[in-house]
């Protein structure tokens, strides 16, 4: 990250995408925010769905997106990718679809996330799904881990409500959602926002 060589505008719609090494909002001003509905897509694949936790992803002060993260009953589960949860990511600002894309390979990458082949077909999907966002905009992944021989693992990601399509595995979800929600991740102030109450029986 070159903080001091981009203008905020300029590195926002070019490379600082969907994380950087940037502050975001503090609990306490998460909490402070209404605590949001429970989606559609998200309520009819996760049984009594509830809040885990919501915060702000800023750059140079900007606000980028609101994350919110929802878990079942049980849950976040650990590891990663062994109970149903979505995030949603709700958009302040336009982006490309394709730089999205990019950005998460990268972040996966940056995490030592998946193989070099594992990375360049995730690429490709989230190049198929990912559309371009304008401010009011939604983007949710929604993860359902497999249940015996008749469901695989699964992502599905939902534009503004409607179905974009899927990813296939639980190492996709555990790569790509460890963005926000990896020890390592480079906005630990917002991964504590979204884990507020991810365990099981908690509240926010």
């Amino acid at each position: 990250m070159h903080k001091g060589s981009e203008t905020p505008g300029a590195g926002l719609t070019r490379r600082h995408l969907l994380l950087a090494a940037a502050a975001s909002a503090s609990p306490l001003a998460a909490r402070a925010q209404a605590a949001p509905a429970v989606p559609e897509e998200v309520r009819a694949a996760i049984a009594n769905a509830r809040l885990s936790g919501s915060g702000e992803f800023r750059y140079f002060g900007f606000l980028v997106y609101r994350a919110t993260l929802w878990v079942g009953p049980q849950g976040l589960g650990s590891p990663l990718g062994t109970a149903p949860f979505a995030l949603q990511l709700r958009y302040a600002r336009s982006l490309k679809g394709a730089d999205i894309a990019a950005r998460s390979e990268e972040e996966m990458r940056k995490l030592g996330e998946g193989s070099a082949p594992q990375r360049s077909a995730w690429l490709q999907a989230m190049q198929r799904l990912f559309p371009d966002v304008a401010e009011g905009d939604t983007l949710t992944g929604v993860f359902t881990p497999a249940a015996g021989a008749t469901q695989a693992a699964q992502t599905r990601f939902y534009f503004n409500g409607a179905l974009r399509g899927e990813v296939a595995g639980t190492a996709f979800a555990q790569a790509f959602f460890a963005i926000w929600l990896s020890p390592q991740t480079p906005a630990p102030g917002l991964r504590n926002d979204l884990l507020a109450a991810a365990s099981t029986g908690s509240a926010p």
